[in-house]
């Protein structure tokens, strides 16, 4: 089985349609969902259907579910609370359904999908030091975990001394190492320098996994948030790094 993974969409519509169609190419097999699919950018109700047209198995992120009121919308900067509030008046009722009743975490063979940490993902809680990733590492039952959130890759690997190291390139394999988490950027906002969304590659049988990293149309993508009288902010954090 190959599996390609994908998240943190943020309703950049261009960014997803150059990940899927990369994907289709590297002939993947399954798409998961790590969650966020809305939030900052200006095409929600685009986003949501084309995952859905992919019979993606999803997971529900902070920006999905403070979108119908699940999370905290108090908890975002405010910048983002006012996407999420926009979004949320963009929505049909079907949409809207669809993100209420996506799960937290999805457990396949050998694989789990969250969007934050596996600790209490309910909170959306960041995975940021050694003891958040041990917390992670507690509750994995496979051997490996996908997730988001921070909208960078890398991986957090357990290795089979116990000790937990972090691997920020882009080919991770799996065959000698005990558990690890790998984080698969962010489709439609990545924050780590490289303006090109962020996808990965999974597969089963050779236990490799592998950050993919894809142009798309960023102008047309920012253009659109402007457009829609987002904030501008969430259009430049499409074109340089702003936090």
């Amino acid at each position: 089985m190959i599996y390609g993974i994908i998240g943190d969409i943020h309703s950049n519509y261009d960014a997803l349609t150059s990940v899927v169609n990369e994907l289709k190419q590297e002939h993947v097999d399954k798409i998961l969902c790590i969650g966020d699919i809305v939030g900052y950018a200006a095409e929600p109700a685009r986003c949501i259907e084309l995952v859905r047209e992919l019979n993606c198995i999803t997971v529900a992120g902070n920006h999905d579910y403070a979108t119908v009121k699940k999370f905290p919308v108090e908890y975002f900067h405010v910048d983002a609370r006012t996407a999420v509030l926009w979004t949320a008046e963009q929505l049909s009722e079907d949409y809207k359904h669809f993100l209420k009743n996506l799960p937290l975490v999805e457990e396949l063979e050998g694989v789990t999908i969250v969007h934050a940490s596996l600790n209490h993902p309910e909170f959306f809680d960041y995975i940021t030091t050694v003891t958040d990733a041990q917390l992670c590492f507690d509750k994995l039952k496979t051997q490996v975990c996908f997730y988001g959130h921070t909208h960078v890759p890398l991986a957090i690997i357990l290795d089979n001394r116990g000790s937990i190291h972090v691997d920020r390139g882009n080919v991770f394999d799996l065959n000698n190492v005990g558990k690890i988490l790998v984080n698969v950027g962010s489709v439609g906002q990545p924050r780590d320098w490289d303006m090109r969304a962020s996808c990965a590659i999974y597969d089963t049988d050779k236990k490799i996994a592998t950050i993919k990293r894809v142009k798309y149309n960023i102008n047309d993508a920012a253009g659109k948030v402007y457009l829609a009288g987002l904030p501008g902010v969430n259009a430049l954090r499409l074109m340089e790094h702003v936090i």
